[in-house]
């Protein structure tokens, strides 16, 4: 794929971030004939237009954490409040993009990315135009009316990106989205990422096993026990954007969160 051209702009449907807050949330699940316990007293303030990653081992609760960030899920106890209001269910505002791509096999590229404006206010045509952009974005122009049954795997997970960033929500909360993606094609949607997170500073929750893309991409990172999830301990990435993955400052970052992983 060639390089990317970016977006010489793109219309705010946001104004800008909205904050983000959790106090004391536990989630418990039942296996079987007995219960675990995936998240517990966990508490942290989120800035609006933030970016923070969490990382940790596999099973500690990220994901389930930001299900329950999204309203697909309700905590136990304790409480999540976005711009000061309860999360209570699904919201425009809260886009979310998962780990696997969830396209409508029924429909193509372009009608899938639409649909996440469905609801949202503007013309047939600067939705049209949206769309454009954004598969333009992720390197699927020329693909608009394929299905996703001819794409492949990192192809339809670029199509869900571009999904969940059209329609500007004011916090976007991201499950690996990457991981499907080969090296080279997941370094330039990170750097993309990063570029409309500083144009629009839309408030930004990434999950992520990849320590070097939490340092590249986040203001904070937080590290999470194994479960149940708790925070161990949250670390300031107080470098320079846009970011170089291969200066000294940035190596000594990403060292430091490894070696509180214990790798």
């Amino acid at each position: 794929m060639g390089a990317i051209e970016p977006l010489p702009s793109i219309p705010a449907l946001a104004a800008g971030g909205a904050t983000l807050s959790l106090s004391h949330v536990a989630k418990s699940f039942t296996a079987g004939a007995g219960a675990f316990v995936a998240l517990e007293d966990f508490s942290i303030s989120v800035a609006a237009g933030e970016f923070v990653a969490i990382v940790g081992s596999s099973g500690c609760g990220k994901s389930t954490l930001l299900r329950m960030l999204a309203g697909l899920e309700t905590p136990d106890c304790g409480e999540i409040r976005a711009d000061g209001a309860p999360v209570a269910g699904t919201s425009l505002d809260r886009g979310l993009i998962f780990q696997e791509h969830r396209l409508m096999p029924w429909l193509t590229v372009e009608q899938n990315v639409a649909l996440a404006l469905a609801n949202i206010p503007g013309s047939r045509s600067e939705k049209q135009q949206l769309v454009q952009e954004h598969l333009a974005l992720v390197g699927l122009a020329g693909f608009e009316r394929a299905y996703p049954r001819q794409l492949s795997g990192g192809m339809a997970q670029r199509a869900s990106i571009a999904r969940g960033l059209v329609g500007r929500p004011r916090i976007l909360l991201l499950d690996e989205p990457f991981g499907a993606l080969d090296a080279l094609t997941r370094s330039r949607m990170q750097d993309e990422l990063q570029r409309i997170w500083q144009l629009e500073r839309i408030t930004m929750v990434l999950v992520t096993h990849d320590v070097e893309e939490a340092v590249f991409l986040a203001d904070r990172v937080v590290v999470m026990t194994p479960r149940p999830g708790r925070i161990h301990s949250v670390a300031e990435i107080a470098l320079a954007r846009p970011r170089e993955r291969t200066n000294a400052e940035f190596g000594e970052a990403k060292a430091r969160i490894l070696r509180v992983l214990g790798v």
